[in-house]
């Protein structure tokens, strides 16, 4: 720091900047109880609003009853463990498929045409199927064929159904990002004399990766959300132990239980994917200056 930029011994605010301060202190103080008002009156209404509803009493006995929660509650932590071993199962190799796929429709050689056709295909396809409908085939399709050394199981199935679904979704973000690269990078590796893989290698993907971790962040909080679909075939996960003592017991508070535990999963990668989202946009920013 030199003389000029160090702060002179003895130096204090002038009145005119002490005047800004307090002008600028008092703003941000008006903003924030605004904000705090706003918001009170905003839940305040809208809880007055079921509160003072005429069919309360018969929502809360019928979905927010303790006793049923309680009685509930052992059964379905037993299941949502199958929703998150579901998720951890299928998200890293939705990553290594997506990835793949991504390359292969960003390949240029003509050797691998047929192969980025078939990528082509596959997301075109997976993609304008429902996961539920993917998740129904799979599970209930794929174990009739008897196919030798493969499980015949739904839970393996229906993971399947989920990482073919979901695949497809990813290579898009992928490719995305790939493309989102500009092709001086890949001119200046092959100046180097690397090769078209080699710079996709070390150079392409490395970049693409870290610009789409927002939007794969994304996906994933989706997937956490759709290992519920699995219910649909009879794989007893959180939302199938819910609606079994549901249907057994005449009251739907087990649901709301189940909704607790996805948003208790969900938000933290929500507001990870936030902040993510942020620091890539600052990083451009200063890039940008």
């Amino acid at each position: 720091m030199t003389g000029a930029e160090a702060p002179r011994e003895g130096w204090s605010p002038s009145q005119r900047e002490l005047e800004r301060r307090r002008a600028r202190a008092r703003l941000t103080r008006n903003r924030m109880g605004l904000a705090t008002l706003a918001t009170i009156v905003v839940i305040g209404g809208l809880a007055a609003a079921v509160l003072l509803s005429p069919g309360w009493p018969r929502v809360r006995e019928s979905f927010f009853d303790g006793f049923h929660a309680r009685e509930s509650l052992p059964a379905i932590v037993d299941g949502f463990w199958i929703n998150v071993m579901m998720f951890l199962i299928a998200e890293p190799i939705i990553l290594v498929i997506g990835l793949a796929i991504a390359l292969a429709r960003s390949s240029r050689s003509p050797l691998l045409v047929p192969l980025r056709g078939i990528a082509v295909v596959y997301t075109d396809v997976v993609r304008g199927i429902p996961t539920l409908l993917l998740v129904f085939l799979f599970a209930f399709g794929m174990p009739a064929l008897e196919l030798q050394g493969l499980p015949d199981g739904a839970f393996f199935w229906a993971t399947v159904a989920l990482v073919v679904s979901y695949s497809a979704y990813v290579a898009e973000v992928f490719r995305s990002g790939i493309e989102s690269v500009h092709p001086s990078q890949v001119l200046s590796a092959q100046a180097l004399a690397l090769s078209r893989g080699q710079a996709m290698r070390y150079v392409v993907v490395p970049q693409a990766t870290r610009r789409v971790v927002p939007p794969l962040l994304n996906d994933f909080v989706s997937l956490q959300k759709d290992t519920a679909l699995v219910a649909s075939v009879s794989i007893f996960d959180a939302l199938f132990t819910a609606r079994d003592y549901a249907n057994y017991n005449f009251n739907y508070t087990p649901y709301v239980v189940v909704a607790c535990f996805f948003v208790a999963m969900t938000v933290p990668l929500a507001r990870l994917c936030d902040w993510l989202a942020a620091r890539v946009a600052r990083r451009e920013r200063a890039g940008a200056l």
